[in-house]
């Protein structure tokens, strides 16, 4: 079934996330909530939806997407998925294995199999494993607040809305000790510290001053993300669970991460590596006997995709849900409820967006 259009749209909201008037803004980067969506059509008439990383920065995996990878799309076999972003990934390697050209084809590929889902008339996560759950666990992903009033405060919120994860992205020790306060210590703390050590020493220090919190993991203790020697290192010495993976632009480097012995939970982005990638890391993750929590801070196609990974994985975890509140988000549906988020049963990603509200 051959591809007759690739089209981007970016979705822009703003939103709120309880923040105080002196807290640090989000992750300071943040001034709205953009969603990069990609739709590919078939001569069939059919379609499908899928996301590129971006954020703010959606414009550039726009562009990349628009002027080289989406004439290269048209004429070609959709149902051929791995064929297709493998000769996209090929033919524009000068253009960086680890970006805005690699994040476009990532879009492609999520609209890809939403099109395998609807032709074959299958929910997304019945083509890609046997498990079937309904509903997926929860986190709440807060962002960064910088203030420990806010960090308690929004802790508190969150376990009453029924999230048993709780992930900060606080680096202060007092705010983490804030949120530790603030949630039953049943209730594990997962901390990405978004490479903020610039040494392995550094990083141990935190992860032995916080070793006592019932933290699963410590995100990204160093940077730069690649030196996966050190993050090693911080995992030997540092007495809790550490988790990395969302920097690295595809599955070969997430192995190589894995065999270094650097982490215990590997996070690839559906929106950087696409959900084949996915797939390849967790066939790779299942040989190291490391956990896969997909890294998922999105609120369109790439959320919805992980939702599905995680519905067919053999082991359930839980899906990331950025603690915030978008005016326009893509999916008004889909909403976290106890603690859990349903997994829609339609054909494909099983949610429609609605493209009145895109224009």
């Amino acid at each position: 079934m051959k591809i007759t259009k690739v089209e981007s749209r970016i979705h822009r909201s703003s939103f709120t996330y309880g923040a105080g008037a002196s807290g640090v803004g989000g992750n300071l980067h943040l001034r709205g909530m953009d969603t990069l969506l990609v739709r590919i059509e078939t001569e069939d008439g059919l379609h499908g939806w899928g996301e590129g990383f971006g954020f703010n920065l959606v414009d550039t995996t726009q562009d990349a997407l628009d002027r080289l990878l989406a004439p290269a799309c048209i004429g070609q076999d959709a149902t051929g998925i791995a064929g297709l972003c493998r000769m996209l990934a090929r033919r524009f390697h000068n253009f960086g294995r680890n970006g805005a050209v690699t994040f476009g084809i990532s879009g492609i590929d999520i609209a890809l199999w939403d099109l395998a889902g609807k032709r074959a008339g299958k929910p997304l996560h019945a083509m890609l494993g046997k498990a079937a759950r309904r509903r997926v666990p929860a986190y709440a992903s807060l962002l960064r607040y910088g203030v420990p009033d806010d960090v308690a405060r929004n802790t508190t919120a969150a376990v009453q809305l029924g999230y048993r994860h709780i992930k900060l992205h606080e680096v202060n020790l007092d705010c983490i000790r804030a949120a530790r306060a603030a949630a039953p210590m049943e209730i594990p703390l997962m901390l990405d510290i978004n490479c903020a050590w610039d040494t392995a020493e550094q990083a141990v220090e935190f992860c032995r001053a916080v070793a006592g919190m019932n933290v699963r993991w410590v995100e990204e203790p160093v940077w730069p993300p690649e030196d996966f020697a050190a993050i090693a290192a911080v995992r030997a010495a540092g007495g809790v669970g550490i988790a990395a993976g969302e920097c690295l632009g595809e599955p070969a480097s997430l192995g190589a991460m894995m065999a270094a012995g650097a982490v215990d939970v590997v996070q690839p982005s559906v929106t950087k590596i696409g959900i084949s990638g996915v797939l390849a890391v967790q066939a790779l993750a299942a040989r190291y006997g490391v956990a896969v929590v997909p890294h998922c801070p999105y609120f369109g196609p790439g959320l919805l995709a992980s939702l599905h990974l995680l519905a067919a994985a053999p082991v359930e975890e839980p899906l990331e849900v950025y603690f915030a509140d978008l005016a326009a988000p893509p999916y008004p549906a889909l909403i976290p409820r106890r603690g859990y988020v349903a997994v829609p049963q339609g054909p494909g990603l099983g949610m429609a967006l609605d493209e009145v509200a895109l224009v």
